[in-house]
């Protein structure tokens, strides 16, 4: 069909006057993340619009909404919101094989679009610890594998042990060709100890699909261990005629069996005295004839451990004489001190008596000679050289 000269230049006009009025006109999106199962809403607005068309469309190009007409079957896809200037749309359970790119299309001349991807996380299945046998003997190996399936991307594990990080572990990752998840495991190597009996170790899986909220799984460690044996003294300085009580403190895992008390490597010598009661060791009125040394023996079915008391009862007497005060050293030392004192009353008396004579000497000498006062002091003055030769000594 051929058109009219007049109708051409029409239909020219016409378009000219689109093509004019979709400038400036662009649908705007923003990519969206969501977890797998949950809704996700796609956005597309136009900021200037002269009633142009917009239309969603899927990863595989089929179109989901034409304005406010749905243009694919699918129950999940549902119209929130159109207008000139929105197309709103929403995709409630979301599953992984929704992942991808979706197209908004403004039907100007030429046609616009834009692109928002769409990010569907795969959260992690709750994780699981193996590996563990109970009971598990002291010093050996343990390896415990804490493993978790279906997370996108990788999910990351840590360990704890009693709330504290646990640093040196092994971590592997496996990726899910067709469904495109991963599977994380790590594994937690030790040597058992007795200190790790009732331990709570727990594995913590965290991945940004769990809001914050980490997946945990925990296990309680049992340690079977060969008892650890302590004796305890009631008296810390026994004395004959007092009693005394021993107490054995073992533990152990399985609890260990009563204990089996023995003194030098032998029965107890006197039961009437050496009374056994569980733990308790009990010995009244003692004697030195109770020295000596006394083991606790304790035993459970991993093994036996023991540990000695060395007994010396103390004379009481002997003690009172070692710790009471010695009169005799009291009184040599008063009368050595006062002995020092009196010589050196009399050594300083005659030091000075002697000083003293000698000057009254001198003096009198020159006072003797001399006509005058003055002569006198000249005189003596003078004598100074043969002074030695008339000196005067009081004894």
């Amino acid at each position: 069909m051929r058109l009219k000269p007049g109708a051409l230049l029409r239909f020219y006009s016409l378009c000219g006057i689109l093509v004019q009025g979709s400038q400036g006109q662009f649908p705007l999106t923003q990519n969206v993340t969501v977890v797998e199962g949950g809704t996700a809403n796609l956005t597309c607005r136009v900021d200037q619009n002269d009633n142009t068309s917009l239309q969603w469309s899927n990863p595989a190009q089929q179109t989901l909404y034409f304005d406010d007409k749905k243009a694919l079957r699918d129950n999940r896809i549902e119209l929130v919101r159109a207008s000139w200037h929105e197309l709103s749309i929403s995709v409630s359970d979301v599953s992984l094989s929704d992942e991808g790119q979706y197209t908004c299309s403004l039907f100007t001349m030429p046609v616009k679009t834009s692109k928002a991807f769409l990010t569907v996380l795969g959260v992690p299945e709750k994780p699981q610890i193996t590996g563990f046998t109970s009971p598990v003997m002291e010093g050996e190996r343990m390896q415990l594998t804490c493993k978790t399936s279906g997370s996108k991307p990788a999910a990351d594990i840590r360990w704890f042990k009693n709330d504290k990080e646990v640093k040196d572990v092994k971590y592997l990752k496996e990726e899910d060709a067709v469904r495109k998840t991963f599977t994380v495991s790590s594994t937690l190597d030790f040597l058992a100890d007795r200190s790790d009996d009732g331990a709570v170790v727990s594995c913590r899986v965290d991945h940004e699909s769990l809001n914050s909220t980490p997946q945990i799984a925990m296990q309680v460690l049992e340690i079977h261990y060969t008892p650890l044996v302590k004796i305890i003294s009631s008296n810390s300085w026994p004395e004959e005629g007092q009693s005394i009580i021993l107490t054995c403190e073992s533990k152990g895992k399985p609890v260990p069996e009563p204990v089996l008390w023995t003194k030098d490597g032998g029965e107890l010598p006197d039961p009437e005295r050496m009374v056994v009661n569980g733990r308790v060791l009990s010995i009244s009125f003692l004697n030195k004839t109770d020295n000596g040394t006394y083991r606790c023996e304790a035993k459970n079915p991993i093994g036996r451990n023991s540990t000695e008391y060395v007994l010396i009862v103390h004379d009481p007497n002997a003690l009172a004489g070692q710790t009471g005060p010695d009169h005799a050293l009291i009184g040599g030392i008063v009368a050595v001190v006062v002995f020092v004192t009196l010589c050196s009353i009399i050594l300083l008396g005659r030091y000075l008596a002697r000083h003293k004579g000698t000057y009254l000497t001198n003096e009198a000498k020159g006072a003797e000679d001399a006509p005058d006062a003055d002569t006198a002091i000249i005189n003596a003055e003078g004598s100074q050289v043969n002074a030695e030769e008339k000196k005067e000594y009081f004894i």
